[in-house]
C-alpha cells in the first residue's frame, strides 16, 4: 500500500512526525508537501494533488493534516474516487475504514495530540473495509455519484 501525505502550515509539524511513524511501521509513502513551514500557504494546494492521486491509484491511501482537518477534507472529497474522512479518535478512524472504505484520513492538528494522532493513523491504516452487503451498497452509491459528476 502506498500512502500519500499532504499538509499546510497548520499541519506541517504533525505531518513531519507522521513520516517518522510510517517509516517505523514500514509503510511506503510520498510527501506532497508542504516541504517547509510557510504560514501563508493554502490547504487546497496540498489536499488536491493527494486526493487526485489516491482517487486514481487502486489501493492507495492518503493522510491530510491542517488545523481543523475540515478544509482538506472538503477539498479531498471533490476528487473522483477519493473518500476522505475526518477522524478524531481510533473509533472514528476504524469506522471510516470498516464501514465506509475511506481512503483518505484527515486530521485536525490543533485538536489532536501527537499520541492520539499516532493511534488514529495506525487504526486507519490497519483496518480493512468490512465489505458487508450494506457497506458495499452504500460505497457503490457513492461511486455512482462520482460517475455522474
Amino acid at each position: 500500500m502506498k500512502i500519500y501525505l499532504g499538509a499546510d502550515h497548520g499541519g506541517y509539524k504533525l505531518k513531519e512526525e507522521i513520516k517518522n511513524w510510517l517509516n517505523e511501521w514500514h509503510f511506503s509513502f510520498e510527501d506532497f508537501g508542504a516541504t517547509k513551514f510557510d504560514s501563508e500557504d493554502d490547504y487546497p494546494d496540498f489536499a488536491w494533488p493527494v486526493a487526485v492521486k489516491v482517487g486514481h491509484e487502486m489501493g492507495a491511501m492518503g493522510i491530510l493534516v491542517c488545523r481543523s482537518g475540515q478544509g482538506e477534507c472538503i477539498v479531498a472529497n471533490k476528487a473522483k474516487g477519493a473518500r476522505a474522512a475526518l477522524a478524531w479518535n481510533e473509533k472514528t478512524a476504524h469506522a471510516a475504514r470498516n464501514d465506509d472504505d475511506a481512503n483518505i484520513l484527515c486530521l485536525a492538528a490543533d485538536y489532536t495530540s501527537m499520541d492520539e494522532a499516532r493511534k488514529i493513523i495506525h487504526a486507519f491504516l490497519t483496518t480493512p473495509f468490512a465489505a458487508e452487503e450494506r457497506f458495499l451498497r452504500r460505497v457503490n452509491k457513492v461511486k455512482k455519484i462520482d460517475i455522474n459528476l
